[in-house]
């Protein structure tokens, strides 16, 4: 369809769609960043199931979260929104079928300047080494600083068909078709489930030895936001991971101990715990639900280190989720979640002292301690803000359409320690990995693997660890927490930590199979 000169309607549809004015001149880098200058542009959606029978100002302020209830109050009322080709107001109800149209001087976010690494390339295939902090196609604010419309651009003339996705901070290894036909054919082998996907993670604390396979379903609490968590009723999802590195945490130095007077504190402080510590995880999904590898981990209680939503205790608390599989706070989530970049100005984090959760300690713990891991929480959380400030509102509006500006991303915040590093046929025909990313190599003084190790199932007298409800606690593998008191534990090989209290209660055999 040709594009008009001007924000105009086609009308040789039953449904009318609006189209852009302008596209931008593509791209251009400063610090580190791959930018697009801000440009006229109208979205163009079709009304979805959620949608039916709202009005427009309840679709905009509760679907979309880039700009603030008062913008898309005024863009409405100045007949800036379309309902299939003609002007809305507040009130007009979204009917079924209809396309909604939006114009608006768009601000992209700026991403990663790593180049898209090939790692294959055939007549019908580009297997690339995505880059963290570039998202694969256009969504919300993103359009051009995206890895299908970056290609596009590198390639002139080429339709880059994505056959698997990773999220936007995800790095590793992906598949670009060149025709239809060859993507159509990857994408049915990946329904099909004859392929094995193995990623790598760096998480917080000890992750337990042996295999643990997670098997606990995932659902979305919140499609606007983005937000999954283990649910009960939701999907089927099943990773199993192992470790294969532990880094602890390095000891503390006489000035980390001091106290602010020089004088050394009157309890000398503890041996740093396996928790402050990481691990390096390989991930093998036997599912694709969307975070699950990042779910599941959060749930076992070794959370991503990185991940701005699952390892974030302002949003889920001092437990960080572990565990936690029901709905009772997910509203409270969602408010916290949600403000988080929104409400705050850059540098102000050194001012909000009272964000800083209480630690995850025994109920007796001296208050002077609690307020001593906390002043150090804060200010590791002030030192990593400054180090490495992600992007949030920056007080400024655009003199253009007086929408509110967000800072620069700091360059290692663009992506979280998760890689996909491997992926291959299940009958061997085919094998493409990725290198290990430097985040997992290990750190100065500590040996460790620098490549990225073949997956292997547990072997003789290694337990397996099913962890339906809670994940081994150290090395032992035994639960630490969701099992009560006199409940009746146990440990079967090849099977895991077993509950038999409810067999025993209905009388069964307690034969495991």
């Amino acid at each position: 369809m040709a594009r008009k000169k001007n924000n105009r309607t086609t009308e040789n549809s039953a449904t009318e769609v609006t189209e852009p004015i302008n596209t931008p001149d593509r791209y251009y880098f400063e610090g580190g960043l791959r930018r697009v200058k801000p440009y006229h542009h109208t979205y163009n959606t079709y009304c979805k199931e959620r949608w039916r029978g709202r009005t427009l100002y309840d679709i905009f302020t509760s679907e979309f979260r880039d700009r603030t209830p008062e913008y898309y109050k005024q863009a409405i009322e100045d007949g800036r929104v379309l309902v299939s080709g003609k002007v809305a107001n507040l009130e007009t109800i979204v009917p079924n079928g209809a396309i909604v149209s939006h114009s608006t001087h768009r601000h992209e976010p700026p991403v990663s300047s790593r180049p898209i690494g090939i790692i294959h390339e055939d007549d019908d295939m580009i297997v690339i080494d995505k880059p963290a902090g570039i998202p694969v196609h256009g969504a919300g604010r993103y359009h051009f600083n995206t890895i299908l419309e970056i290609m596009k651009a590198d390639r002139p003339g080429f339709k880059p068909l994505p056959c698997n996705r990773l999220d936007r901070l995800t790095s590793g290894v992906m598949f670009i078709g060149k025709n239809p036909k060859a993507a159509e054919k990857f994408a049915v082998q990946l329904k099909s489930r004859t392929l094995q996907k193995e990623y790598v993670a760096r998480v917080s604390g000890r992750f337990p030895d042996g295999v643990v396979l997670c098997d606990q379903p995932i659902m979305s609490v919140s499609p606007k936001l983005g937000l999954n968590r283990v649910r009960a009723t939701g999907k089927e999802a099943r990773t199993k991971f192992r470790r294969i590195a532990y880094y602890p945490a390095p000891p503390k130095t006489d000035a980390e101990t001091a106290t602010t007077s020089g004088d050394r504190p009157a309890t000398p402080p503890a041996t740093a715990s396996e928790d402050e510590g990481y691990s390096i995880v390989h991930c093998l999904p036997l599912t694709g639900r969307t975070h699950q590898i990042r779910v599941h981990l959060q749930f076992l209680g070794y959370p991503i280190s990185n991940d701005p939503i699952y390892s974030n205790r302002r949003v889920f608390g001092p437990s960080l989720g572990k565990h936690d599989d029901s709905a009772e706070n997910d509203s409270e989530i969602i408010d916290r979640l949600s403000n988080m970049g929104k409400t705050e100005l850059a540098d102000t984090t050194a001012y909000r002292t009272h964000l800083t959760c209480p630690p995850d300690v025994a109920p007796d713990t001296d208050p002077q301690v609690i307020e001593a891991i906390m002043f150090r929480e804060h200010e590791a959380a002030v030192d990593a803000y400054h180090k490495r400030k992600g992007e949030r509102l920056s007080g400024e509006i655009c003199e253009e359409c007086d929408a509110p500006l967000y800072t620069d991303p700091g360059v290692h915040e663009l992506g979280i320690f998760l890689h996909a590093a491997r992926y291959a046929d299940n009958d061997g025909t085919w094998k493409y990995k990725s290198a290990l990313p430097t985040w997992a190599f290990p750190p100065e003084g500590f040996e460790g693997p620098t490549s990225i190790p073949d997956w292997r199932e547990p072997g003789e007298g290694e337990e397996l660890i099913i962890n339906n409800g809670f994940a081994g606690s150290g090395a032992d593998g035994g639960p630490d927490g969701d099992a009560k008191e006199d409940d009746v534990l146990a440990l079967v090989r090849g099977v895991g930590m077993v509950n038999l209290s409810q067999k025993l209660r209905d009388g069964q055999d307690l034969t495991v199979e």
